[in-house]
């Protein structure tokens, strides 16, 4: 089956989607409850420039063709990718994890862990921009503890969380 998506024009650049999915390969994917096999296509056009990108993306999903048609994989795939960027952006952004130095052994997965942690909390304390809360926990544990509520003597009025 053949989809073909038109995203509106997002960043700049105009970008086609297309997607062909199928279950004849279900048998020979080592994969658990594998319920078809797709392949997407994405074509960029940059408005400004008019410089063409392409990408073959290849994936599998637990969704049976029933269950999930093309237009459902695509949306689906396409807003997997949304929230992820959306987490690495926001390190990146506010921890400069792009030019992070720890390379060797766990420590990169185990640093990226403790910042996913990190934002991860601040999202489920406060409805503010994570990247003005961490600029006002930075260097001062007693306001991580009363913005985590980790302590007896928290400050209950003032504290922002």
């Amino acid at each position: 089956m053949h989809f073909t998506g038109i995203a509106p024009a997002d960043h700049g650049r105009i970008e086609i989607r297309k997607i062909r999915k199928t279950t004849a390969l279900n048998g020979y994917l080592d994969f658990p409850h594998v319920g078809q096999a797709f392949v997407i296509e994405r074509e960029s056009i940059k408005k400004k420039t008019g410089e063409h990108a392409h990408e073959v993306v290849y994936g599998v999903t637990s969704c049976k063709p029933e269950k999930a048609n093309a237009a459902k994989v695509l949306k689906t795939n396409r807003e997997q990718w949304g929230i992820e960027n959306s987490c690495h952006y926001v390190i990146d952004w506010n921890y400069n994890e792009d030019r992070c130095r720890i390379s060797t052994g766990h420590g990169p997965e185990n640093i990226t862990q403790l910042r996913r942690f990190a934002v991860g909390l601040i999202k489920s304390k406060s409805a503010d921009c994570v990247a003005q809360k961490i600029r006002e926990l930075v260097r001062n544990t007693r306001l991580v503890f009363d913005h985590l509520k980790m302590t007896k003597n928290s400050c209950a009025v003032g504290c922002s969380g």
